[in-house]
């Protein structure tokens, strides 16, 4: 083992069901912290350079460590690219402010409008996607099936919370209107991408006159 393949001890986190889902986390604290970093990092050369810059040999080199020992935690571009969206994705936002206590028609407008501050973030949503469309399995497919599992159980749950405190219409069914919604931030994302003019956060915002009391 190389010089630069050693891990390099740095503060431990508090590891997260997100820092842990995607890649190898190594020993548990050092590894994970080491991880973290990596992760941070590629985020910044995605930020310069976008998707076909962010190469395992690139990120590794702005470590200063080998392709080897990135290997250590990330057996594949596409398993790299997938964890970099994961964790922009779940990065703290202060203007988000608590997302529990976020109303069912702004969840998906906060989180489009999020995802614009990091530049390339939506094209790479995207590319990922196409990517999970393609192929019968790998890190895209996995994590992009639970994802939209994952975002429309918690939208539904929100719906149903709203509808119980009057918020949102009762004549609606949750679980349709939240894949409702959900396709409509994508569809939305993709037409800004072609078109930056689209107003994505007003037109969201649309769903909180339609689901009216």
């Amino acid at each position: 083992m190389s010089a630069d393949d050693t891990e390099v001890e740095i503060p431990s986190q508090a590891p997260t069901a997100s820092s842990r889902s995607i890649g190898r986390a190594g020993s548990y604290s050092k590894g994970i912290a080491r991880r973290q970093e990596i992760l941070d990092r590629a985020i910044e050369v995605f930020r310069e350079r976008g998707a076909d810059g962010t190469s395992l040999r690139r990120i590794a080199e702005s470590l200063g460590i080998s392709h080897g020992a990135l290997l250590h935690y990330f057996s594949s571009r596409e398993e790299l690219l997938v964890a970099v969206y994961e964790h922009a994705e779940n990065r703290p936002d202060p203007e988000r402010g608590d997302r529990g206590q976020e109303r069912s028609v702004e969840v998906m407008a906060n989180a489009a409008l999020s995802n614009l501050k990091v530049p390339g973030l939506v094209q790479l949503y995207s590319t990922l996607v196409a990517t999970a469309l393609e192929v019968e399995a790998g890190p895209a497919k996995e994590y992009f099936t639970s994802r939209f599992e994952r975002v429309r159980d918690n939208l539904e749950r929100k719906l149903r919370e709203d509808q119980e405190v009057g918020l949102v219409r009762s004549d609606i069914d949750p679980a349709r209107t939240a894949a409702l919604i959900v396709a409509a931030s994508d569809g939305l994302q993709i037409q800004w991408l072609l078109e930056p003019s689209i107003e994505l956060k007003e037109t969201l915002e649309t769903f909180a006159v339609l689901l009216a009391p």
